[in-house]
Order: structure tokens, then sequence, then C-alpha cells
């Protein structure tokens, strides 16, 4: 008997939700998509963990996580592969979902590894980007070039 299951039934929880916690299937290893406009980095690969930036805090995500969905702020994915490597993907935004049968989906505005990030690029992105904030006159341009700003801060410190 499983340990959501022991857990369910010590604090009284029966009927649907005793029936949800029997029926899920956990695996011991989750399928990973990473896709983004430019790129599809992973599809359906199988690994071990990918650690991941929300609005939410920063979490991992090992097999059986608990289904979730959140929205990602700009910074890197980390994946920890089956053989071992450890891949770093910047993302400027998107989604992460953690589905029932252990897969995982990254959606992501834009993606680029982060060993391809050139330092000084980065810095010239930011630099134009807070001129842009500085100089944006209404409410739609401003956020815009908040917005701007804080993939590019991001991107910087990805970078370095």
């Amino acid at each position: 008997m499983s340990f959501a299951l022991r857990g369910a039934r010590l604090f009284g929880v029966s009927g649907p939700a005793t029936r949800m916690i029997q029926s899920r299937g956990y695996a011991d290893e989750m399928a990973f998509t990473l896709a983004a406009a430019n790129k599809v980095f992973y599809d359906g690969a199988n690994i071990r963990q990918v650690d991941v930036p929300s609005f939410s805090g920063a979490f991992g995500i090992l097999p059986k996580h608990v289904p979730t969905l959140a929205v990602l702020k700009p910074g890197v994915v980390t994946v920890y592969e089956n053989e071992g490597a450890v891949k770093k993907i910047f993302v400027s935004s998107g989604t992460v979902t953690v589905n029932e049968d252990a897969s995982v989906q990254v959606l992501a505005e834009e993606a680029h590894p982060v060993e391809d990030l050139d330092a000084s690029a980065c810095r010239e992105i930011l630099s134009n980007s807070q001129n842009q904030l500085s100089s944006a006159s209404g409410d739609a341009d401003r956020a815009e070039a908040a917005i701007a700003v804080e993939v590019a801060e991001a991107l910087v410190k990805a970078a370095e």
C-alpha cells in the first residue's frame, strides 16, 4: 500500500479521493519535453530531474512529482539526464506542466543553451532595455520595457 494511500486512510479520507490515489500511475522515470518557438531541445526524453524557475519560486521536478502547472520566469532550466550529463537552458518565459503520468513539458517563448550565451552581448541587451525603459512614455510601453529588462537581467546572470 502506498504512503499516500496509508496517509489518506489515516486522516479519514475515502471515496473519490482514495480512488484517485489508488489509480494514479506513478513511474520511475519521466518523459521530458522542452520546446520553444526557436527549437525543440527534448521531445519525450527520459530524464532524472529538471529544475525550473517559476514566479512562485524555483523548484525541482523528479519522477513521481505531483501534477503541477506553473508559469516560468526568465532564468535557467537545468536538466539532469539519465547518463549523468547536466544541461542548462535559458528560458525567457513560458509554462511548465507536470502530468499525472509523470511526463513533464516545458514550453518556452524563447530558449537558448547557456553555453551559447555571449556575456557581453547580454550586457548590451540589458543596457538597451534599461534605456528603453527610461524613455518609455505610455503605460504599455513601460510595461513592455520592464519585461525586457527583467529578461535581460536574467540573461546576464545566466551568461556569467
